[in-house]
């Protein structure tokens, strides 16, 4: 009965020493393919999860499309115009995710009470959202981004010319001419 009993604690303690080292193998995996995504995001033009999701499989990485997706959003991936005006994955803080090439993006700004509506080429609008929320406007409560339209909610009693003045920092497309002096 004692050998039974030594034998259900040594199991235990496998057990859990196993269960430690499964969870810093997974961390340490994630970790590792984070730092793939980035490197292949700072390093090729990457228009597509697809594309991506076949080079991280080509470098060892066994990932789903929806792990994928998880990981993108962890690492604030967004998208921008390349100098080729495709579109390619960027990281925030890049050259290229910095604002001033997914402006490139900017079509159109029109108001309607307390919300103003800005059309995008397609697939700029979620970048370009991003970076109107990282700039924190007070003019602006939030935004919501789809393929080519962006949504935002302004504050009450916000002028849309002070909008404009906001948004032209970020958006140099957005022509001065139309923020009349006050």
């Amino acid at each position: 009965m004692q050998k039974h009993a030594h034998l259900c604690t040594v199991y235990a303690e496998y057990c859990i020493f196993l269960r430690r080292f499964l969870n810093i193998y997974a961390m340490n995996k994630k970790a590792n393919r984070l730092n793939a995504i980035k490197k292949i995001i700072s390093s090729k033009r990457i228009g597509s999860q697809d594309e991506l999701l076949k080079i991280l499989t080509g470098k060892g990485f066994e990932v789903t499309q929806a792990t994928l997706s998880r990981d993108l959003k962890q690492l604030e991936v967004t998208k921008a115009s390349d100098t080729d005006g495709k579109c390619v994955y960027v990281l925030p803080g890049s050259q290229e995710g910095s604002g001033l090439t997914q402006a490139n993006g900017f079509v159109s700004l029109d108001f309607s009470g307390n919300i103003a509506v800005i059309r995008t080429k397609p697939g700029y609008a979620s970048g370009m959202a991003y970076d109107l929320d990282r700039h924190e406007f007070a003019e602006i409560l939030g935004t919501i981004a789809g393929d080519d339209t962006i949504m935002l909610i302004l504050r009450e009693e916000t002028s849309r010319d002070e909008v404009r003045r906001s948004l032209a920092r970020v958006i140099p497309n957005i022509d001065a001419d139309d923020i009349e002096t006050e």
